[in-house]
């Protein structure tokens, strides 16, 4: 079998809606997040690292939109409370539309601002858990498409039975794939899959 010549291209994620990878475990959120119809002009995304709360954000910033769009991400991490006060009365007042993510609720958010810290226990919230396996396929596909690699179809099924669940491992894992199989030449294949599993200690049998 002839090897692939594969070059190294822009590879950055694709904003559009269009290109979220929607599936039981973020549907209901995507819904909400894109409908972009929220109390005051804010919402919170809440989810655990990976569940591609970012990937979601950058799909709603990147929808036309009369209204100027701001995203905060991992808000509970850390922020300027008066930046956050300032974006939090514009949206109020229907000059911006904030959307902020984050992995705790609101209420769990550090601040010294009481003013703030009563608009941050107000933010409406929405939820998004770690991928199914119908999104985890679908961003497999993608991360390989943008890598401009296709796979036998087994390698799927494979990868979901074994590799870790989330977005973030899942583009890891094509990231490995790719360097793998350029460094000894050979296709993305299931052996070569189990081998990158064994390597990292990541199988699951």
């Amino acid at each position: 079998m002839p090897r692939q010549l594969r070059l190294p291209l822009d590879r950055d994620a694709p904003a559009g809606a269009d290109e979220f990878v929607r599936g039981p475990s973020n549907a209901a959120a995507a819904a909400r997040v894109l409908e972009a119809n929220w109390p005051g002009g804010a919402l919170a995304l809440i989810g655990p690292k990976g569940s591609g709360k970012s990937h979601l954000a950058r799909a709603w910033a990147g929808e036309k939109s009369v209204t100027p769009r701001v995203v905060v991400e991992d808000a509970d991490r850390g922020f300027d409370p008066e930046v956050l006060f300032h974006l939090a009365n514009l949206a109020a007042r229907g000059e911006r539309l904030v959307l902020l993510t984050a992995r705790a609720r609101p209420v769990a958010w550090p601040t010294a601002l009481p003013d703030l810290r009563s608009r941050l226990n107000a933010l409406p919230i929405v939820e998004i858990a770690l991928p199914d396996d119908t999104v985890l396929e679908g961003v497999l596909r993608r991360f390989f498409r943008d890598r401009h690699i296709r796979p036998p179809e087994e390698v799927y099924p494979y990868l979901l039975a074994r590799m870790p669940r989330s977005i973030t491992d899942a583009a890891e894992m094509v990231r490995r794939l790719d360097e793998a199989g350029d460094e000894g030449f050979k296709p993305v294949t299931r052996v070569l899959a189990r081998q990158i599993l064994e390597a990292q200690g990541e199988l699951k049998l």
